[in-house]
């Protein structure tokens, strides 16, 4: 049973920012900001959830069963993260490729204390066993100093895992399996890293999203795992029986001088090349939700609309579905996971072919972190422009990648994902 009780919060963004500072000393933080962006489907403005009663941590065999026994058996409000590499719990797939980073495969937690911010209003939920705490928390998070002095640490050196010459030599060997018909598009990604490296998570998290401004921001930490995240993209959202998944495919890049970011943006419009990989994805997504779907209500709301982000313009479709009453929530995660977005087409065999190429484990980056409510609602979304960070190690990566297609070019493709890494370069630099 968990103690709720609402304040009203005259200035919420600065309160949002007192509450992630506050939040910095339990092991198990989940900070999530929508920056203020009007999203028809966001809840809440801001989420805070802390220090984890129960938790489930595990590898990717059988990570979806026990998921579902954990979930069904809390029944509360549950944050978490679902790696990519969890498809090989979904099909016969493996995961070979180098790994710096160690997270666990799969990680969730109860939180005792929970903070849910729309507009003004804050509502706080406690569990009983610390609900005498709640008002002494809530003073001293009003009391938190609002601004963080800066922590200086030795320069980052960032290594690229794959070339220039190797991606254009990779992306070549892709376009030769779509000309053989093995696939129609697949996603492909690399990394970039830093060892021994030390920094402040909180400080480059705070950088990140002051120029990102993202609809999905995430903070997360587990102990000594970090995940600092400017994500556009949401994966999946449920609310009663209502699915909705909104794939990002096409990406073009922002001006200052409005003539030219509007030509820019037009120009992302009427691409044929992004379009068709939006299509693509699109109807992978519709073929995804079909599966626990009722008969005839996967539709497409929103087909190559276009977003305009700090960084970059995008290319989103929003996909809906009726879930059927015999489907359970994490069945529509197993049977749509990974996200179409971040694989290809046909997926499986994406799947595969983005394992032989690709030159590191993707674990976290391209899965999905997000909550579940008591009742069985969920918001995920795509770990996408993000920095993770496993502070034991002292090991640092994020990953970009781009949908490759018959209309590729692979210096096209190599410029596309030094936009996207744009950011996490200016954070982390």
């Amino acid at each position: 049973m968990r103690t709720s009780i609402s304040k009203n919060i005259s200035n919420p963004q600065e309160f949002k920012q007192q509450l992630l500072i506050w939040s910095q000393s339990h092991r198990e933080v989940t900070f999530l900001d929508s920056n203020n962006h009007k999203d028809a489907y966001s809840q809440y403005d801001c989420v805070l959830a802390v220090d984890a009663f129960t938790s489930l941590k595990t590898d990717y065999f059988n990570a979806f069963d026990d998921l579902k026994q954990y979930q069904q058996t809390t029944q509360d409000w549950l944050f978490g993260y679902l790696t990519y590499d969890l498809k090989n719990d979904v099909e016969v797939l493996y995961s070979a490729n180098y790994d710096g980073l160690a997270f666990p495969d799969l990680y969730f937690f109860q939180p005792k204390k929970l903070f849910l911010l729309k507009g003004n209003t804050l509502e706080i939920q406690y569990l009983a066993m610390c609900d005498d705490e709640l008002e002494d928390d809530f003073t001293n998070i009003q009391n938190t100093a609002y601004n963080l002095q800066p922590t200086t640490y030795n320069a980052l050196s960032i290594q690229q895992r794959i070339s220039k010459e190797k991606y254009i030599e990779k992306v070549d060997g892709l376009l030769q399996r779509i000309y053989q018909g093995d696939i129609y598009e697949v996603n492909f990604c690399m990394e970039f890293y830093a060892e021994n490296a030390t920094i402040h998570p909180l400080e480059k998290f705070l950088k990140l999203n002051q120029i990102s401004e993202p609809p999905l921001a995430v903070f997360f930490k587990n102990n000594k795992h970090f995940l600092l995240s400017a994500s556009p993209e949401r994966y999946l959202k449920k609310v009663g029986n209502q699915i909705i998944s909104q794939p990002i495919k096409g990406t073009s890049k922002r001006f200052d001088e409005k003539e030219e970011d509007d030509k820019s943006k037009f120009s992302l419009q009427q691409d044929p090349k992004e379009r068709s990989e939006n299509i693509m994805i699109t109807d992978l997504v519709r073929n995804d939700l079909s599966r626990t779907a009722e008969k005839g209500s996967v539709k497409v709301l929103e087909l190559c609309a276009i977003y305009s982000f700090r960084q970059v313009h995008q290319m989103i479709s929003t996909i809906s579905s009726t879930l059927r009453a015999d489907s359970s929530p994490i069945e529509v995660l197993r049977t749509t996971f990974p996200m179409g977005s971040m694989t290809g087409a046909p997926k499986i065999s994406a799947l595969k072919i983005i394992e032989d190429t690709e030159a590191s484990k993707r674990g976290l980056y391209s899965g999905a972190v997000g909550y579940f409510t008591p009742d069985g609602d969920f918001d995920f979304n795509v770990v996408i422009r993000s920095i993770l960070y496993n502070q034991e190690q002292q090991y640092i990566s994020f990953s970009v990648g781009s949908a490759i297609t018959s209309l590729s070019i692979p210096e096209k493709e190599y410029d596309e994902c030094l936009l996207k890494a744009k950011a996490m370069f200016e954070v982390l630099q």
